[in-house]
């Protein structure tokens, strides 16, 4: 298993990519293609994990705005397979965390996409468990510990951000690289002694662990993290309107989370199979924001007007570096380039 210092060539992720879009795709037409129906394809990646992406999945917002199009969503574990379905050419939106997007958009060869949307703040939703059993009452005492979580996502971010703030190295404890699922069997195994993981897995942890800290505290002291959603370059310079329609469906789901929370909440339900009582608490441990807050100073921005976030990719891209994830940080100047904001704000009324 690699050890929390490695990190594949370009190359190879490309070669692993071409084999995920295979499986996780079928065809490989981009969104202005014909499929064989005669249509146009759209295809948009997504997590299992409350958003209000799973209400324009569930009520088929994109389909409605977008009838010549034929919809595709993929399901994915982690930023990291994302970013490879990007380098495959496999996706043209889709979720994708904010410490992945650091680590695509750095070095020479960057992915071909741009962030256009905020999908949520990482609150209580992402956070770290000890098992109880051992007695482990803060992040200081993970040390000499096995600890799991899916390399290259928040959580490994988050997870960092978390040793480093309690004195300790990544190489003081044994980090494992796991998805969501395999850190569930590994925790019920006894395998592992802790994990950094989000929604609905690390429920799943919390009811026999012991919580040490969250992407919500380690927001708080100065180190957010947030889902974000990103287009291919190919897509927004082929037919920006299809960007335009997918933000306003985004825009009308983190309207519905507020308005409708009771619609949300069975729909959510619906599109993650557990029930609404399991949906409502989950969703009540985001952090969502309204499109007005998306395309404000605070945050994404607007056209021509970078917010915040390009100081938190920026700061994300300098701690990856630092730790030793990723060879260098991208510039600022090349996260400003990453930023997709043309027709913000009004593209979100």
């Amino acid at each position: 298993m690699a050890s929390s210092l490695s990190r594949p060539s370009r190359r190879l992720l490309l070669a692993g990519a071409l084999g995920t879009a295979a499986l996780a795709v079928t065809g490989c037409s981009s969104a202005g293609d014909t499929s064989s129906g005669g249509g146009k394809r759209l295809r948009i990646g997504y997590f299992a994990f409350p958003s209000g992406d799973l209400l324009v999945k569930h009520r088929k917002l994109l389909e409605k705005a977008l009838p010549g199009y034929s919809v595709s969503w993929v399901k994915f574990d982690s930023g990291a397979s994302v970013n490879q379905a990007f380098l495959g050419k496999s996706l043209d939106i889709a979720a994708l965390g904010s410490s992945p997007f650091a680590r695509g958009i750095s070095g020479s060869s960057p992915i071909p996409y741009k962030v256009a949307f905020v999908l949520d703040v990482a609150g209580e939703n992402e956070a770290l468990v000890a098992r109880r059993k051992l007695g482990i009452k803060d992040v200081a005492g993970l040390k000499g510990r096995t600890v799991a979580t899916p390399f290259a996502s928040t959580s490994h971010y988050s997870l960092l951000a978390a040793l480093d703030k309690a004195g300790l190295k990544a190489s003081d404890v044994k980090l494992v690289d796991l998805q969501p699922q395999a850190i569930l069997a590994a925790w019920q195994r006894g395998d592992i002694d802790a994990a950094y993981v989000w929604l609905p897995t690390l429920d799943e942890l919390r009811k026999t662990g012991t919580q040490l800290t969250s992407s919500k505290e380690i927001g708080a002291g100065g180190k957010p993290t947030l889902d974000l959603a990103v287009v291919s370059d190919d897509l927004i310079a082929r037919d920006p309107k299809v960007v335009d329609a997918w933000r306003k469906a985004e825009a009308e789901a983190l309207r519905l989370l507020k308005s409708d929370p009771d619609g949300s909440v069975r729909a959510v339900a619906a599109e993650l199979g557990i029930s609404t009582a399991d949906a409502r608490a989950q969703l009540s441990q985001g952090v969502f924001l309204t499109p007005e807050q998306v395309a404000s100073a605070d945050w994404l921005g607007t056209d021509g007007h970078p917010g915040k976030l390009l100081d938190y990719v920026v700061d994300t891209g300098r701690f990856l570096a630092g730790q030793k994830q990723i060879d260098a940080a991208p510039t600022e100047r090349a996260v400003r380039s990453a930023f997709y904001l043309k027709g913000l704000p009004d593209g979100l009324k």
